[in-house]
């Protein structure tokens, strides 16, 4: 069956498949887009899925329109199930977005595809919006749910401000007031005075383009975190220093982002407890020496993982650690024991 962008494979139970397969009776298919044949749960969500993505106009329509009618209470259960496959959630979560029921147990579903969760985040309002707004451990995973929030015209101010959207607003001088500032010494406009001899001066167009940091200073939040997940190494190095979790962290996703880039982060001492998780989490980073050896000696690794990837340490580094004051003390401990370890092992 294929969706918009891809090919969606689903295990389904003997019933579904006599009436999605090709070849099944149409007569079969109109009965089941209804939901006039005894299927229950996710053995109706998934034959509504498929039917709806069929080439047949009026068992779409039907099927889409069953789906909008199944009462909150049987389908909530259904969204709930941590096994369910992310493309139902997503087919749900496009029908029935206003629904906070069937809404609540969806989003909070850890297989819920971060497709899914932009998608609410970019189109949902109240109580739904909230949801997503306060799955922290989601947004920061995934900076895209955050500037869809940002984005969003729904999404009230609080939300905003509470994600870091804030933007103080301008408001202009009345007329008075600006007369007033220009009579206290304000600087007026070449060529304003009466016989002014001065003449423009043609200014080079390099010269009036602002610099990428000039340029962060005047984005909002929602613009830093798009720049973050797609700019070049000159906005990932100005956008990794940023005081809002949520873009430095979005530097991170950036596929462009290299592994040099990840080691310096982890040698900085400043790099926030957030970064230095999310490059723990990558298999293809910590698979990297020096990063490791940089993760262990840093102050925000948990202790546990710098006590793992010690065991990958060379001698050398191990004695350089068991004499160090910069690291925690179990560190410190562990580094000995291990030398004492292989020294027995070579005596």
């Amino acid at each position: 069956m294929t969706s918009t962008a891809r090919t969606v494979r689903l295990k389904v139970s003997p019933q579904v498949a006599r009436i999605v397969t090709k070849g099944a009776p149409r007569e079969v298919q109109l009965n089941a887009a209804r939901g006039a044949l005894p299927l229950q749960g996710q053995d109706l969500l998934t034959t509504l899925f498929f039917l709806s993505h069929g080439t047949d106009a009026e068992i779409k329509s039907l099927a889409g329109a069953t789906l909008r009618e199944i009462p909150p209470g049987v389908l909530a259960p259904v969204v709930k199930n941590s096994e369910i496959h992310p493309q139902l959630l997503d087919f749900v979560a496009r029908a029935r977005i206003g629904d906070v029921v069937i809404m609540e147990p969806l989003l909070t579903n850890p297989a819920v595809s971060t497709e899914t969760l932009v998608h609410v985040a970019s189109r949902g309002e109240g109580g739904v919006l909230s949801l997503v707004a306060h799955n922290a451990l989601r947004l920061q995973d995934s900076p895209e749910i955050a500037a869809a929030i940002l984005d969003n015209p729904l999404a009230d101010r609080a939300m905003k401000d509470r994600l870091g959207g804030r933007e103080e607003p301008v408001i202009p001088l009345p007329d008075s007031a600006e007369d007033e500032a220009a009579a206290d010494g304000e600087p007026e406009e070449p060529g304003d005075e009466a016989g002014d001899d001065s003449e423009e001066m043609p200014v080079d167009e390099e010269e009036v383009n602002l610099s990428k940091y000039q340029q962060a200073i005047e984005m909002g939040i929602s613009e830093k975190i798009k720049m973050a997940l797609t700019g070049d190494k000159e906005w990932r190095n100005i956008f990794i220093k940023d005081a809002n979790k949520l873009v430095s962290s979005a530097v991170l996703k950036n596929p462009r982002v290299t592994e040099g880039e990840v080691l310096m982060i982890a040698k900085n001492k400043s790099s926030s407890e957030e970064l230095i998780r999310l490059i723990t989490l990558e298999r293809e980073w910590v698979k990297q020496y020096e990063i490791k050896r940089a993760l262990v000696l840093h102050p925000r690794t948990p202790l546990p993982k710098a006590l793992r990837y010690m065991g990958f340490l060379t001698e050398k580094d191990l004695k350089n650690l068991a004499k160090s004051r910069g690291v925690a003390q179990a560190l410190v401990n562990n580094a000995r024991r291990m030398l004492a370890d292989k020294n027995k092992k070579k005596g």
